[in-house]
């Protein structure tokens, strides 16, 4: 097949930092590639994904993410540019919805929800949901709203080759995500401190929202044994996670996947998590890291973190969050989408 992938432009393929969208983006364009399709990347041009790409925007547009005009105008240039691919995945907002809205004939459209279901996103995917067949990316994320028609649930991938197994033999635990209040990174330190460990922290602080939440909640609680290092490129993130004891993800909130946890587990890091979200989904407690209720319980099992196989965390990805199964996974959809397009018409 020959499929055209939309990314949102606000961050480049892959990103230099934070961007969970981008990443399994970029994995998604690399694995279908080795499975042998053709791909066609519509992003921006400072992308060094090694996948044919174009773009109507020289750069990414992080300053100005959520405004409309670059993204209409992102939009609007990816499907002109894509008119001749068998189907289009899109993972931006505003594609899908002018694909619906502006009754564009042609090509097939699916879109990926990423983020958690709210009212006003529930009330955009349940109106374009018969036109453009939806992917969710957990189980989690529908949990209350097993109503909205979902063609497929399909968990992100990772190359694990992209994260080299690291030995663990370091003193610190690792947080590594936004600082928002729902991903508890102060909670990770008293579940750190807690267990007489030092943790460090790395992690998207750019919103007013989140340095107002770093201020009250986070910077009270460092010291020596709990130090805040800023967003870490992506080689000092592989060096972090390698070697960190275990990787905490203390949320509380229904995180609609987490693409940290995969990262972790493929560096050899045990992850420990609060049994909410899609965690129950990634951790296999007991075996690749330890779900937990609440602070305390996450410092007990920090003191019997040795207890896990960091060999056996990196297969588990291997077996269940690789690359190519998440390229196949797209694919076959894409497949039936394309197959029932064609019957249609015929």
């Amino acid at each position: 097949m020959k499929i055209g992938i939309i990314a949102p432009p606000w961050a480049p393929i892959p990103p230099d930092l934070y961007g969970g969208i981008e990443q399994a983006v970029d994995c998604e364009c690399r694995g279908l590639v080795a499975a042998g399709h053709e791909v066609v990347l519509f992003t921006t041009g400072d992308s060094t994904c090694p996948v044919p790409s174009r773009w109507a925007l020289e750069h990414s547009e992080g300053a100005r993410i959520g405004f409309s005009v670059p993204e209409l105008r992102h939009v609007l240039a990816a499907y002109d540019a894509l008119e001749g691919c068998d189907i289009v995945h899109d993972h931006t907002m505003v594609g899908p919805v002018l694909h619906v809205e502006g009754g564009r004939p042609g090509v097939p459209v699916v879109t990926t929800i990423h983020g958690p279901l709210n009212v006003e996103l529930l009330d955009i995917y349940t109106r374009i949901a018969a036109t453009v067949p939806l992917i969710a990316i957990s189980h989690a994320q529908l949990l209350d709203h097993h109503e909205l028609p979902v063609e497929a649930v399909i968990h992100h991938g990772v190359d694990v080759d992209d994260f080299p197994i690291g030995a663990g033999d370091s003193d610190y635990c690792l947080y590594l995500g936004r600082m928002v209040a729902e991903k508890g990174a102060h909670r990770a330190i008293v579940a750190a401190r807690k267990a007489g460990m030092k943790i460090l922290l790395a992690g998207k602080m750019r919103e007013p929202w989140e340095t107002s939440y770093f201020q009250a909640e986070v910077e009270p609680l460092l010291g020596d044994d709990a130090q805040y290092l800023g967003e870490v490129p992506l080689e000092e993130k592989r060096r972090l996670l390698g070697g960190a004891r275990a990787t905490l993800f203390p949320i509380r909130w229904n995180e609609p996947f987490g693409l940290v946890m995969l990262e972790s587990l493929s560096c050899g890091t045990p992850v420990l998590a609060f049994a909410e979200g899609a965690a129950p989904e990634v951790v296999a407690d007991g075996r690749t890291g330890y779900l937990c209720r609440d602070e305390s319980e996450m410092a007990d099992a920090l003191a019997r973190i040795g207890d896990i196989d960091r060999a056996e965390c990196r297969r588990d990805v291997e077996v269940r969050f690789s690359a190519e199964r998440m390229a196949r996974e797209h694919a076959e959809l894409f497949q039936r989408v394309v197959s029932r397009r064609r019957q249609g018409r015929d």
